[in-house]
């Protein structure tokens, strides 16, 4: 078993992201494999070499000493015992301290001699890794060729003109150690470092007589090699880039696939060294340096390093332009010579810090700067409301890097997230690591209410650092509807019995209905022209005084007016058929599929006076027209003669006409009812009995309404021969005066 460990100290891939066990058939090993990581910057001119930056101390030894920065029992100590809480790694250098700062560590263990070594003539650097073969195999091993150790860190620094250039866009510095240790000293050592993008492992399937790996090369893909000669006098560093465009030429394309980045040979470290190439190198330059990790013993039985076992070097990505790329694998290798077609011989593989992206996207307001949403949802307003989306993207491993975000707006949707699809809002915006976080989306104008839900997508201009989505559930938010408001007025009262009562209605804040003409068919409703003023009905409904029952009378009740947005609706009438108090009552109907309006009602209650109306009892007025019907009394008498026999005629005569004596008329004694006069004729009555004998008239047809002057012609006839009859000749007037007559009545 092979247990490759690493210490990353990324924000989004902590130190457990560095540990993987890699299963071999042969017996337990532990390997602690070298783990690195590049950064994204571009390249610049001259500067110090990457000894300079006082980050960390290339010297030739590997004890923290009095030199400023970091070393390589700093690292030890916080892979094997800082991040490594539940001891898979033996503990090392415990005498030592953290690193101070590193964002990346890394310290590797090869285990026992002629473990994971290449085999097969077609392992070289110029093919594909998935070419490669490699076994487990004591002994063919030159003892020089063989790794015991391996470490790296990496700093991201204040960029300075002098010790740690960056290009101008750039606000830090990366720059990357890494070292390694070797059973013997015995000859030059020729060591390569591998950088993949991808993830490559140890596979089980059979090539070139060993076994594979898994996994390839991609452009981009970094490979350092180094070579000291002369008991590490001379140093001789080159770094080539994986091409698959280059083909072995003169120039650049050392060997295919080979694109040759920059190459030195006096690139070792020293104070003194002013290095235009931005990396150098070093080896122990004596015996006796003390190796801090217990694990280290030479072919000697030395616990302590002799001159050339040790080597160390750094480069400046971002000087060389190689701080762009990401890297998932990383391979330490010994090689027959420092030609990319050099046998490859020992190696350590491990697993990488590559670069990670994490998104984290909140809905927000539409306003400038977006605000929080509150928990009841954004109210769809007069008809729309604008929203945005806010990213927060993290780039791990990597201080430069670049790409797009995209948001896109599903909605309205009842359930799940916009994990596809969508109405993109605005173009793309390009990002880098200095756009100031987080990063707002245009605005969207969404004209209908409902649950949307928004997905940020970043598309990665950096090699190695990868897109990232967000569509998660927490990236949904709800557009409420409003309610508009409702109030009404009934019209003068009180009114009279048998008049109508009235009631005005003013609707206010309405929202538009939904629109429509977006530019996205599934999602129309998102940045579309505002649709038709709110519609729907009021609804006018009269109560009786119970505030139950409705009115009756003439007219229609419940009565519906057509609504068109805000204003005021009305007068409505209807006539109730009684007397009383009765309240009017409201109610708003928004439109059929109008979701952006609620319905309310006003004065459900029958509370409010203003929708309160009396109706009275009807008033009466009095006028009158007097009449009579003139009445007449005789009484009759006689001194002697025995008694009284006979009869009594009444004749009644209205008053003479014009040129006539006042009782003209009378006096013609006519004897036909409405002729000459003649009003009216009672008798002959009859008379009998002794003296006196009274006789009266019941007059019940004729009438007297106006003004009049009335002669009475009474005459009794008798027939006792012993008495003679009388007459009272137009004796009797009457005069008739009314005052206050209504002619208009008609008199029964």
């Amino acid at each position: 078993m092979r247990l490759s460990t690493s210490s990353f100290k990324f924000t989004a891939r902590g130190p457990a992201m560095g540990k993987r066990a890699l299963v071999h058939s042969k017996p337990a090993r532990t390997f602690l494999v070298l783990a690195m990581m590049l950064g994204v910057l571009s390249f610049v001119g001259m500067a110090d070499a990457v000894h300079g930056t006082a980050a960390f101390e290339l010297e030739g030894d590997a004890v923290n000493g009095v030199a400023a920065g970091d070393d390589w029992d700093n690292v030890c100590h916080e892979v094997t015992i800082t991040n490594d809480p539940g001891n898979v790694v033996p503990d090392q250098c415990a005498g030592a301290g953290d690193t101070a700062g590193a964002t990346a560590t890394s310290w590797a263990n090869d285990g026992p001699l002629n473990a994971s070594i290449f085999t097969g003539g077609g392992s070289k650097d110029f093919i594909d890794v998935n070419q490669w073969a490699w076994k487990d195999e004591a002994g063919g091993l030159p003892d020089k060729s063989n790794l015991l150790h391996s470490f790296a860190a990496r700093y991201s620094l204040p960029k300075n003109a002098t010790t740690c250039p960056a290009p101008a866009a750039s606000t830090t510095c990366e720059v990357l150690y890494f070292g390694s240790d070797r059973y013997d000293n015995s000859g030059d050592a020729q060591q390569g470092f591998w950088f993949f993008k991808n993830e490559i492992g140890f596979g089980t399937n059979s090539v070139g007589g060993g076994t594979g790996f898994t996994g390839t090369h991609a452009n981009g893909d970094l490979l350092v090699i180094s070579d000291f000669s002369n008991g590490g006098t001379v140093s001789t560093i080159t770094v080539y880039k994986w091409d698959s465009t280059c083909k072995k030429t003169a120039g650049t394309c050392a060997e295919a696939n080979l694109r040759q980045l920059a190459t030195s040979t006096t690139a070792k470290c020293h104070p003194g060294l002013v290095n235009t190439d931005g990396f150098c190198g070093v080896v122990n330059p004596a015996d006796g340096a003390v190796a801090p990790w217990t694990t280290f013993t030479d072919k000697s039985g030395s616990s302590s390093y002799l001159n050339g076992e040790l080597f160390e070097g750094g480069i400046n990505l971002s000087q060389l332009g190689l701080a762009d790329q990401c890297f998932s694998s990383v391979l330490s290798e010994t090689r027959t010579s420092t030609s990319p077609t050099a046998v490859l011989k020992d190696f350590v593989l491990g697993g990488f810090g590559s670069c990670d992206t994490t998104l984290v996207t909140t809905p927000k307001t539409g306003a400038t700067p977006p605000g929080t949403i509150p928990s009841a949802g954004l109210s769809i307003g007069t008809g729309s409301v604008t929203a945005k989306d806010t990213a927060v993207l993290t780039v791990s491993g990597v201080s430069t890097w670049s790409g797009d975000m995209d948001f896109y707006l599903c909605g309205p949707i009842a359930t799940g997230t916009c994990t596809t699809g969508g109405k993109k809002i605005g173009p793309a915006i390009a990002v880098t690591n200095a756009t100031p976080q987080p990063i707002p989306s245009a605005a969207a104008n969404i004209t209908s209410v409902g649950r949307y839900c928004w997905r940020g997508v970043f598309t990665s201009g950096t090699n190695g650092v990868p897109n990232a989505e967000d569509s998660s559930s927490g990236e949904c938010f709800t557009v409420v509807p409003v309610t508009p408001t409702l109030d009404t007025l009934a019209v003068a009262t009180p009114v009279a019995f048998g008049q109508p009562v009235q009631d005005n209605a003013t609707l206010s804040g309405t929202a538009t209905q939904p629109g429509t003409n977006g530019a996205e068919t599934a999602y129309p409703t998102i940045d579309a022209t505002n649709g038709a003023p709110a519609g729907g009905k009021i609804t006018f409904t009269l109560l009786k005084s119970d505030c139950t029952a409705l009115a009756t009378g003439t007219g229609t009740n419940p009565q519906d007016v057509t609504v068109s947005g805000n204003g005021t609706y009305g007068p409505v009438s209807f006539t109730p058929d009684a007397p009383g108090t009765y309240h009017w009552k409201a109610q708003y109907h928004p439109a059929t599929g109008d979701p952006n309006n609620v319905g309310s009602t006003h004065n459900a209650a029958c509370d409010d006076p203003d929708e309160s109306v009396v109706v009275n009892a009807a008033p009466t007025a009095m006028t009158t027209r007097q009449f009579v019907f003139p009445q007449d009394k005789t009484v009759i008498t006689a001194p002697a003669g025995g008694n009284l026999t006979g009869s009594v005629i009444f004749k009644l005569y209205e008053a003479a006409t014009a040129g006539n004596p006042a009782d003209a008329n009378c006096q013609a004694n006519g004897d036909t009812v409405g002729a000459g006069g003649l009003l009216y004729k009672e008798g002959p009555l009859a008379v009998s009995g002794a003296s006196p004998q009274s006789v009266t008239t019941n007059n019940t047809t004729v009438r007297v309404p106006s003004d009049a002057t009335l002669f009475w012609r009474v005459t009794y006839t008798s027939t006792n021969a012993n008495q003679l009859g009388s007459s009272s000749i137009c004796l009797e007037s009457t005069a008739l005066t009314y005052s206050g007559n209504d002619s208009n009545i008609a008199i029964p």
